[in-house]
């Protein structure tokens, strides 16, 4: 009787046979999304070996008795495993594929209880090691022999081990080689060890959510889901009335769409105009290409929070389903292996904690329908930790749909290029970069594959012509905008017209120039205010309140925002001021005014303030786009008649922006030499830093540094930790969560907290900190904000009066 488990709710013990092959299934089913269902048994078959041993018996046994006696986690279950693989394929054979399957599987068995993620192979900085070679080959593990023995007699014989090693072996080959040739590149190595690790990592979580719930594993059908949804949408579009020239184009660009999902997997562009139907088209080009082509998901990825309310909202009311359709915005549980980052050492116990909760989450993307953020996405595939990269696989044999795919950082250009292609050529996945201003992603670097001919909509330059709705003015000057100027100006555009809308760079900006507004008391003028200080319920509410005075108010008002409202955002104002920005920021402002063409041509005005009211020096990428559009202005002004927003404009704009910033597209470490997409499996200068010191290179077949990766990863320079705010129903939240949570309820609240989350970055959380504005809840797995830290009007308040000392329940 060797077992992995004992429920804490009535103390049912799981056989640890049970769990290995239970999880081995699992881990094959997903595994065979790229022809690696036996590699991906031998990952589950073998993750928790070490549970054979004398040591971790006793352990389990002492822990269920008096979990006092015992420090959680202690004993390492996860070495055995990779040291198994090592002795058989590694230490004891030549066949290079031997060592390809000993060091992806090993490498993903060992790590699966890491919070710093994968190990590295070689590693690139400080003490010249391999973090894979010191666990599988130097670390001696108690009670080996008898481990190998139990599990020999328990699960399979050792003949038969060896001839699934052998048939793994030879999967690996066949997607490896193409007509006798490698196919696979150094970099392709990484994403492959992601996969396997993705695989499981979620074999083993919802193997461990299952028995502690007491329930069966039931598959999602999504299939058929798809199917019931495109359905659903055909019956939606026969009845949309194709009443205006607009909505005529919007429907021939849509029948375009669906069309194009004929076409094979592949990486593709849909690049119709602001305010042309975008998420309709790209979704019935996505539903028809899963069906056609047996996908099992569509993923909306988005560059911001703000519009995935929005399209997911929309989406849920068109194929009418509440439960299946999935957001992620950001991790509503503060991550703790982040917040151990600096630390030298691990508190197990509190690793073995956050692992139970994880495993309750649920937030594995097995829904059909998934609309998440670039942030949530680049971290599935790059950070460290187990929770995030427990994703990828469900990235595989999918639609991903990149909505405004100009919203790529910069410095993850070739990371996001890379994991494209790997998707498109190992895991069936279709990608399509669907925006109106398409970045230049082919003709950098490390490019893009995109098809040849690969746009969607055929007749683009008519279509553009159609969908003019705005003539850009530029009145940037030489000398810049002060406030007060700014102000004026927006009353004399009210003079005219009903209503403006004026976006800002900044939050500050913003800020400042709606208080200054405020004061003037400008009479019949309602402002509203809108930043990502707000959660996502309060900014849909204003949003909402918005469309309905634009329709129907016989008042004039104007909306100071940041670039939150340019993404997606369905609203329509008469006029918009934008300060200078990138060309693909100001395309996007564009399309909030006279949206669907309810008049003829509308102002969009261009202005260059003051550094003093808009300080970008922290924000470079703002910074550099705004200096190329002023630079191309003043082009346009002495010699170009070519359309600012023209297509061909754009495409002078961004190759001058990726040349600009040419020196960061591999990732750059800041204060090291190192740059993480060298790190994916290049390795070389790891391998040279690891020959200095010993002499000579390891016997490895893989270079690559995936801890390291992990280590220096953060979609945004600056880091941002999710807290909980007092907005309407997230005081009932806060209420709730001031105790313990039963394991059905994480996932609910998980899902629900999404909507009263607020990303603040480090220096406004210790702001917050300072006057007792924040504080923990659940034991500290979330964060929220007091009550008189969040305005109405402004959202999170930096400079609130401390809290009074106590909370309120």
């Amino acid at each position: 009787m060797f077992i992995a488990h004992v429920r804490k709710s009535d103390g049912e013990k799981q056989l640890l046979k049970n769990h290995l092959v239970e999880c081995a299934e699992l881990s094959a089913d997903w595994g065979a999304k790229m022809s690696l269902r036996k590699t991906g048994y031998l990952a589950g078959l073998l993750h928790d070996l070490g549970k054979y041993s004398d040591e971790f018996q006793n352990y389990l046994k002492k822990a269920v008795a008096d979990p006092k006696s015992v420090t959680r986690g202690s004993v390492d279950h996860s070495t055995a495993g990779g040291k198994l693989l090592f002795d058989y394929c590694h230490k004891n054979s030549r066949d290079p594929f031997s060592y390809i399957l000993a060091e992806l599987v090993g490498n993903a068995i060992i790590s699966h209880h890491s919070s710093r993620g994968l190990q590295d192979f070689l590693t690139p900085e400080g003490e010249a090691t391999s973090d894979y070679l010191r666990r599988v080959a130097e670390i001696d593990v108690v009670d080996y022999e008898r481990i190998k023995t139990r599990f020999f007699k328990e699960i399979m014989s050792e003949e038969e081990f060896q001839l699934l090693l052998l048939e793994a072996i030879e999967e690996l080959k066949g997607l490896y080689q193409l007509n006798g040739k490698s196919r696979v590149k150094q970099n392709d190595t990484f994403y492959l060890l992601k996969f396997i690790y993705s695989c499981l990592l979620d074999a083993d979580r919802t193997n461990t959510m299952l028995f502690e719930e007491d329930k069966q594993f039931i598959s999602h059908e999504n299939q058929i889901l798809l199917k019931s949804y495109s359905d659903t949408l055909e019956e939606y579009i026969s009845t949309c009335k194709a009443d205006t020239p607009i909505n005529q184009l919007r429907g021939q660009m849509s029948d375009q769409c669906k069309a194009f999902a004929e076409r094979e997997t592949g990486i593709y562009t849909l690049s119709i105009p602001t305010g042309g139907g975008k998420t309709l088209a790209s979704l019935r080009f996505a539903l028809n290409h899963a069906i056609k082509h047996g996908k099992e998901r569509i993923i909306y990825v988005v560059p911001f929070t703000t519009i995935i309310e929005q399209n997911a909202a929309t989406v849920r009311e068109i194929l009418k389903d509440e439960a299946n359709i999935l957001e992620h915005h950001s991790n509503v549980f503060t991550d703790q292996e982040e917040m151990k980052e600096n630390q030298l050492e691990e508190s197990e116990a509190e690793k073995e904690a956050l692992e139970q909760k994880q495993a309750l989450m649920k937030d594995n993307w097995e829904s059909p329908v998934i609309f998440t953020t670039m942030v949530q996405f680049l971290n599935t595939i790059y950070s460290r930790g187990t929770r995030n990269p427990r994703r990828f696989h469900n990235l595989t044999n999918a639609v991903i749909i990149f909505d405004e795919a100009q919203g790529v950082p910069t410095n993850c250009t070739h990371l996001f290029n890379e994991s494209l292609n790997f998707l498109r050529k190992y895991g069936r996945t279709t990608s399509v970069l669907c925006t109106a201003t398409q970045p230049s992603l082919e003709n950098v670097g490390r490019a893009l594959a995109k098809e040849s001919d690969g746009e969607m909509v055929s007749n683009l330059s008519e279509v553009e012509a159609k969908f003019k709705r705005v003539e850009v003015i530029d009145r940037t000057t030489d000398e810049p905008w002060k406030l007060e100027t700014l102000a004026d100006f927006s009353q004399e555009i009210l003079a005219e017209k009903d209503n403006l809308l004026i976006i800002l760079n900044t939050k500050k900006a913003v800020r400042d120039l709606y208080q200054y507004l405020e004061e003037q008391q400008l009479g019949n003028v309602e402002l509203y205010h809108l930043s990502t200080s707000m959660c996502a319920k309060h900014r849909k509410d204003l949003l909402d309140e918005l469309r309905e005075k634009l329709k129907n108010s016989e008042t004039k008002l104007i909306c100071i925002t940041t670039q939150l409202i340019e993404a997606g955002v369905d609203i329509s104002f008469q006029s918009v001021i934008r300060s200078a920005a990138g060309l693909d920021s100001i395309a996007q402002a564009a399309g909030r005014c006279n949206r669907h063409g309810e008049t003829k041509q509308q102002p969009v005005y261009l202005v260059n303030l003051l550094a003093d009211l808009e300080n970008l020096a922290h924000l470079p990428e703002i910074k550099h786009g705004q200096e190329i559009t002023l630079y191309i202005l003043k082009e346009k002004n002495e010699v170009d008649q070519e359309e600012l927003l023209s297509r061909t404009v754009q495409k002078r704009y961004f190759n001058r922006y990726y040349d600009r910033f040419k020196n960061e597209l591999n990732y750059p470490v800041k204060k090291t030499s190192l740059n993480l997409f060298s790190l994916l499996g290049e390795g070389a200068n790891a391998l040279e830093h690891y020959k200095r010191t010993h002499g000579s290179a390891p016997i490895l077949a893989f270079r690559s540094s995936p801890k390291t990766v992990g280590k220096y990863f953060q979609v945004i320079d600056s880091p941002t930790t999710s807290v909980l705010v007092p907005y309407e129903d997230g005081n009932e939240l806060i209420a709730d969560l001031n105790g313990e949570l039963r394991p059905e309820e994480y996932a609910p609240t998980l899902k629900k907290a999404q909507q009263y989350i607020v990303n603040v970055f480090q220096p406004e959380l210790m702001e917050l900190q300072k006057t007792s504005s924040i504080y923990p809840l659940l034991n500290g797995d979330i964060l929220a904000l007091t009550s008189n830290a969040y305005d109405l009007k402004f959202g999170i308040d930096l400079e609130a009066e401390a809290a009074s000392g106590y909370i309120e329940f």
